[in-house]
């Protein structure tokens, strides 16, 4: 079985580089990572109450109460990623008496590094960060990159920054407590990096997706870890998402708007990308002349990581309408990223709307039904 062949990553940003350090029990190192940072006035811990009854203990075995003796929770609900989420921890670290020199620690999943990292960016006009995440999704991508940011009652991650944060540390043992449903929605983000940028780690994910599932150590070291070598090795070169970076967003065009659409209450993020994988697999297949093997392959891959929450009864028309108020829009036309081929991905501008609303209209019964049933929309 592979194990992880890189335990710590580098990634380029304009602000400095900073380090995402992978391994098992890199938590419990915590306080000497830190320390390498430099000195700081006061460390505040921001995470969730779910994720600090479960993993207290063994975040205090790296970071003591008195390196950092305050503590700030708030719910971590897709629909609490907001600002009101980020005023309430504003005003908390001011009581707290956190200044210009303070860290902030945002310990836990996406939710929790997005609000986290965009009070860091804003605070006091910017204060450093620590990214602890917990979550597979977190650990493989959203932790990564600097990306901050809350939702719009009109679309996801409308209002934001791009802040690195001083380092990463993804330790894989912290996802032994993580819930069946969140540890699976998180393996679309990894198929996603194999389906866009390396077909062999896709083809892994192919022949020890029995093993994942179980959590087997080393496969799941081996995903994580190239997963993150993936992320790191992009955002190096495109930190603001002007062009390679945008090929991160496969399938989220599509999970964005139904997580707009069902108010991010349906869906847990991993599973709306979920869903928006498959969408784009056969939109790759009308538009960008992915072949139909690769479109079958994808497809069954994110089918075994199911069950997924159905797809909502909504017309096609209003998750096109959502779309267009995804940040990746311009001019309010539809852009999406598509693979030509696995392991290869870029940003298709200008597909038209009928085939984009003939996938949606397909996309109901793609997670039951042979690909090769559905027809085609051109032709």
């Amino acid at each position: 079985m592979k194990t992880a062949q890189t335990k710590a990553v580098n990634v380029r940003a304009a602000r400095g580089k900073y380090s995402v350090a992978c391994r098992r029990g890199v938590v419990e190192q915590a306080q000497k990572e830190i320390a390498q940072l430099g000195k700081f006035s006061s460390v505040h811990i921001l995470s969730s109450p779910l994720v600090w009854h479960a993993l207290e203990k063994k975040i205090r075995s790296g970071i003591p109460a008195r390196l950092a003796s305050f503590v700030h929770l708030f719910d971590d609900a897709e629909s609490e990623k907001n600002l009101q989420s980020v005023e309430g921890l504003a005003q908390s670290l001011i009581a707290a008496g956190a200044d210009r020199h303070a860290l902030i620690v945002a310990i836990g999943g996406g939710v929790v590094g997005d609000v986290g990292g965009f009070v860091a960016a804003s605070y006091l006009r910017g204060v450093a960060l620590v990214q602890v995440p917990t979550t597979l999704v977190a650990q493989v991508d959203s932790a990564i990159g600097g990306k901050t940011g809350v939702n719009l009652p009109e679309g996801k991650n409308l209002l934001g920054a791009f802040y690195p944060p001083k380092l990463v540390l993804a330790d894989p043992e912290l996802l032994a407590t993580l819930p069946e449903r969140e540890f699976r929605g998180g393996l679309a983000e990894v198929i996603k990096y194999g389906v866009i940028a390396d077909g062999k780690l896709f083809a892994f994910l192919e022949k020890q997706m029995d093993a994942i599932l179980r959590r087997d150590s080393g496969a799941l070291e081996y995903v994580i870890g190239r997963s993150i070598a993936i992320k790191a090795q992009v955002v190096s070169k495109d930190e603001k998402e002007s062009g390679l970076r945008e090929i991160l967003n496969f399938g989220h065009t599509f999970g964005h708007a139904l997580e707009s659409v069902t108010r991010y209450r349906r869906f847990q993020h991993g599973e709306a990308v979920a869903w928006g994988m498959m969408c784009a697999a056969l939109l790759g297949h009308e538009v960008a002349g992915t072949p139909a093997d690769a479109v079958s392959r994808i497809v069954a891959l994110v089918r075994r990581i199911g069950p997924l929450p159905p797809w909502p009864e909504v017309k096609p028309r209003e998750i096109m309408d959502a779309m267009r108020s995804d940040k990746k829009a311009r001019g309010g036309k539809l852009r999406f990223v598509l693979a030509k081929k696995l392991g290869q991905a870029r940003t298709f501008d200008d597909v038209a709307e009928k085939t984009v609303e003939c996938i949606l209209r397909y996309a109901p019964q793609v997670f039951v039904k042979p690909v090769e049933s559905l027809g085609k929309c051109n032709g």
